[in-house]
């Protein structure tokens, strides 16, 4: 099995400093956190909150959860791969079973990861006890590690306190997507006193502020760092994309040839340039948006 020393991440990633006449205007300076060059296969968070898992699994079957189009899955699949790790991704929606698999779910099958498709009842589910030792016996997988969906557990938080570390005296605010939460859970814990966090939800439902709220306390004991949410830029919940933030993330990469995942960051960016626009942040407020991810081809 290959260390993961062996992989050579980049850390800690680059920061970049963007010149945008939108942020300009208010007097706001926009820093990126390229996350997303850390390593080429497991991108951005994906690698913050992977990792500790992939040394804690040592060598066993890494299982874990996640949507048709999951990132989450992708980067799993491809650690497996490099590590020489068996790796099983138990895919929401019974339905596709037999199905052609879409680019994400072929790549993931490509990298050597074994699908297992359960129906939705069954996925909501998948935390409890019973079921998940069910999961486990129709995979043949009882001695396997189990990931939660999005990577977001205990050793995930502590492994992004590493993503605040690095962003310590280099920002007034810390912005970035949130799926599961774990990467601003984290986040939020490492960074310095007076900095905070602004995250910018891709799914609806209000559910997050529990759910990072839970993550800090098992973390952590109790709540870390100063952080809200805004969550008016889904754009429909999670995987949901409109014509309108098409057009914003390819205008975006036209004038900074930066590429714009659109699942997370392109909602991010999004979500900044109307804040910025609202007179959301005071003059002289430096903004470091923390690139999680990059398109998949």
């Amino acid at each position: 099995m290959t260390s993961l020393d062996a992989l050579h991440p980049r850390l800690p990633s680059p920061l970049q400093e963007l010149v945008d006449d939108r942020f300009a205007r208010s007097g706001v300076r926009l820093l990126l956190k390229r996350d997303d060059l850390i390593h080429p296969d497991l991108i951005g968070n994906k690698w913050r909150k992977l990792a500790p898992n992939l040394t804690a699994a040592a060598g066993r079957t890494v299982l874990t959860f996640g949507g048709a189009y999951s990132n989450h899955l992708r980067a799993t699949a491809a650690a497996g791969r490099l590590l020489g790790l068996p790796t099983i991704g138990v895919v929401r929606g019974q339905e596709l079973a037999g199905r052609p698999l879409n680019p994400s779910l072929a790549r993931c099958a490509a990298d050597g990861m074994r699908l297992h498709f359960v129906d939705r009842s069954t996925y909501r589910r998948k935390t409890e006890p019973d079921t998940q030792a069910a999961i486990l016996r129709a995979t043949d997988a009882e001695d396997a590690y189990v990931v939660p969906e999005g990577g977001s557990n205990d050793r995930a938080v502590h492994g992004c306190q590493g993503l605040g570390a690095e962003l310590r005296g280099h920002a007034d605010l810390v912005a970035l997507a949130c799926g599961t939460g774990g990467t601003l859970a984290g986040l939020a814990a490492g960074l310095a006193s007076g900095q905070r966090v602004l995250g910018i939800p891709v799914l609806k439902g209000g559910f997050l502020t529990d759910d990072i709220s839970a993550l800090q306390h098992r973390a952590f004991g109790g709540p870390q760092g100063t952080w809200t949410l805004d969550d008016r830029f889904h754009f429909g919940g999670y995987a949901r994309t409109t014509p309108e933030l098409e057009s914003f993330a390819a205008d975006f990469e036209q004038r900074h040839g930066v590429p714009v995942e659109r699942l997370y960051v392109a909602k991010l960016l999004y979500g900044l340039v109307t804040l910025a626009a609202e007179g959301a942040f005071p003059r002289g407020t430096t903004i470091a948006a923390v690139i999680t991810g990059r398109p998949f081809p």
